[in-house]
């Protein structure tokens, strides 16, 4: 099976990684792709955004299976162009995309679905602004209603922050979604979804803040674990059971039905599970620590999931033990990183590239804010955490930085639910 991965970051390394250990896999091809994926795909220069350009690229490869793996191309309707054309996509059409590309309309679904999520009330008038925000806190949620690479929320107890958030989105003609703050410890749940069959993954929990102990502002995520210690096995099924099956079921009734990766972040608290967000595809950094563990072929499950036989696959098997991934950010990120510094120890194992590139002198540099996801597997958390950390210690890149306490707060038992 030859198989062609669009997108350039440390999920579509981990993907491509996944795909490299499934004998059925032949060939392996990303576009763009980064400096460490390769040293196992064959690079291509496309862009993920034009639907002619990976058509084109499909076709010179006779590619099997397309995987798409980042949002934009797949709000963009990337997926349906491709399936038009022929070839087998794993990633949503364009309007099932819509349950990541709009808060508002992942509001509706979830609202015809009964899915319990945050109060929330969307403003598109900046004139309404501060009178919607009366309306919310002590603890505001603002969110972009458009895709913002995951930064594009900000959870704050200060007001004047939240409506400086809200303006900026409203001022570039994006209109926000105020939410109630939903407590209790969050997980990040995968599914591979076609219509309305749902296989989920192991849960993993993202670690957004920028700083250790959750300080700072939210970032598109410092680091991830997997399994989650303090989570029931039932708690899991009742995710499956009560989010995304209705939230697929409701899709296929709306004829989008979704077909690729269907991503509930949520919160668990004394109620029960309530969703904080959904994303149509893989999310980074927890796929990096989910896929370590995933010993049934990723190709198999891939081809299956957009070939529309997910149905017929066999229950996924997992490795036992944990897996850690941290990631080094380079120089003021979130801000406007620092790029174009080179970095040394980065081609060890459990080193995933995301935001890399090659230089016209052959190094390998800096080119985007989170730079590499180093990895750590261990037969526990604790050995997971140690190797991850280990690794991190004999990579070099100027001015950046990591979180030392991923998964510290389980390993400690301080999460419960």
């Amino acid at each position: 099976m030859r198989v062609l991965v669009i997108g350039s970051g440390g999920r579509e390394h981990a993907l491509l990684i996944g795909l490299s250990r499934d004998p059925s896999v032949t060939e392996l091809h990303v576009a763009p792709g980064n400096a460490g994926t390769a040293s196992i795909a064959t690079n291509h220069a496309v862009d993920v955004v034009s639907a002619d350009g990976v058509v084109a690229l499909a076709r010179q490869l006779d590619a099997d299976l397309v995987v798409i793996g980042p949002e934009v191309p797949l709000v963009l309707g990337v997926a349906d162009v491709l399936r038009d054309a022929g070839f087998a996509t794993f990633g949503p059409g364009a309007q099932a995309a819509q349950i990541e590309g709009s808060k508002a309309f992942a509001k509706d679904v979830m609202a015809a679905a009964g899915v319990r999520t945050a109060h929330s009330e969307v403003v598109d008038n900046p004139a309404k602004l501060d009178a919607a925000l009366d309306r919310f806190g002590p603890t505001w949620v603002v969110k972009d209603d458009g895709l913002a690479a995951g930064k594009g929320v900000v959870v704050t107890t200060d007001r004047a922050a939240a409506r400086s958030h809200a303006a900026e989105c409203l001022e570039i003609g994006h209109p926000v979604l105020l939410e109630s703050f939903l407590d209790g410890p969050e997980v990040s749940l995968f599914c591979l979804v076609d219509g309305e069959t749902v296989v989920p993954l192991i849960p993993a929990q993202d670690h957004k803040r920028v700083g250790d102990n959750d300080t700072g502002p939210n970032t598109g995520g410092m680091g991830a674990y997997t399994p989650l210690p303090w989570l029931p096995d039932e708690v899991t099924s009742q995710i499956v059971d009560d989010v995304v099956k209705p939230v697929a079921a409701e899709l296929v009734r709306r004829g989008t039905p979704f077909s690729g990766l269907l991503y509930a972040g949520l919160a668990i608290g004394k109620d029960g599970p309530s969703v904080v967000e959904f994303n149509c595809r893989f999310g980074d950094p927890e796929t990096q620590a989910v896929l370590a563990l995933l010993k049934s072929p990723l190709g198999q499950a891939l081809n299956a999931t957009a070939t529309g036989t997910l149905a017929d696959l066999p229950p996924l098997e997992w490795e036992d033990g944990a897996a850690v991934i941290v990631v080094v950010a380079a120089e003021n990120y979130p801000g406007k990183p620092r790029t174009g510094d080179a970095i040394t120890g980065a081609t060890g194992e459990g080193v995933l590239h995301a935001g890399t590139a090659v230089d016209a002198s052959g190094a390998v540099v800096s080119s985007g804010g989170r730079v590499l996801g180093v990895l750590g597997v261990g037969a526990d958390l604790a050995e997971a955490r140690a190797q991850a950390y280990e690794r991190i210690d004999a990579i070099k890149l100027p001015g950046s930085h990591h979180r030392t306490d991923i998964g510290k707060a389980a390993l400690d038992g301080e999460i419960s639910i």
